[in-house]
């Protein structure tokens, strides 16, 4: 299972997010670094667990304000590779983000399956479709789509996607667990063409065996590296 340690970015440094409450979230402060320039946090990563493959969070962008491509293209140039959420809307938000690895589409803010049908048969394998719930609840337009989390997982598989993000933001930051190992096994179970994805309150290894256990093959992990209660060694026996 792969580790992706996550930047979540506002105002154009690295803050720390707690229960999805965004307008609370304040500069991040971590024992692996004194800044949090994004730049310097994605090397702390590096340097302190070997890990640069990143999941980045432009919550500007998310609210509505352009992508931060300038910090996408500064990171990719010192050799990380990026999974980025920054708000796609539909196909001509999605444009801007062809340059990164992996273009994240929220269930937050995709216009619905349509629109990521669109984006799947324009991007391929770099779609990951991110299941955002809040307290289990799926987000965004629920008009648009059809059913519960799991159906929604289902209709995005339908449409082509092959990677998917399962995240409940009011479990970030709140050392909870992610609380969404029996929605992951179903996934999983359901599909398993699809590379699962977990992230949202992850504490240590033991929350990283159970969504191992559950077939989920990345996790998004942010509080539990910077409070030192992940370690190097914590994380070589869940390299691939």
């Amino acid at each position: 299972m792969r580790i992706l340690p996550v930047l979540d970015l506002k105002g154009g440094v690295v803050v720390r997010g707690v229960g999805g409450r965004r307008h609370e979230y304040r500069p991040v402060v971590s024992r692996l670094t004194t800044s949090c320039r994004p730049l310097d946090v994605a090397r702390a990563f590096r340097d302190h667990f070997g890990l640069a493959e990143l999941y980045v969070a432009d919550l500007d962008a998310l609210a509505g304000a352009p992508p931060a491509l300038t910090t996408f293209d500064v990171l990719r140039g010192d050799g990380f590779h990026l999974a980025v959420d920054a708000g796609v809307r539909d196909a001509a938000t999605a444009a801007p983000l062809a340059d990164v690895e992996g273009l994240v589409v929220g269930l937050e803010t995709i216009r619905g399956p349509e629109e990521l049908a669109i984006l799947c048969r324009t991007h391929g394998g770099r779609v990951v479709f991110s299941l955002d719930l809040r307290a289990g609840v799926p987000m965004g337009e629920a008009a648009n789509w059809r059913g519960d989390a799991g159906e929604i997982a289902g209709q995005a598989v339908a449409t082509g996607v092959r990677r998917l993000l399962v995240l409940d933001l009011a479990r970030v930051g709140v050392g909870e667990g992610t609380g969404t190992e029996e929605l992951c096994r179903g996934l999983t179970n359901t599909y398993p063409e699809v590379e699962l994805i977990a992230g949202g309150g992850v504490r240590g290894t033991a929350d990283l065996r159970r969504l191992s256990g559950c077939g989920v093959r990345a996790a998004l992990v942010a509080s539990a590296l910077h409070d030192g209660t992940l370690r190097r060694a914590d994380l070589e026996q869940f390299r691939a």
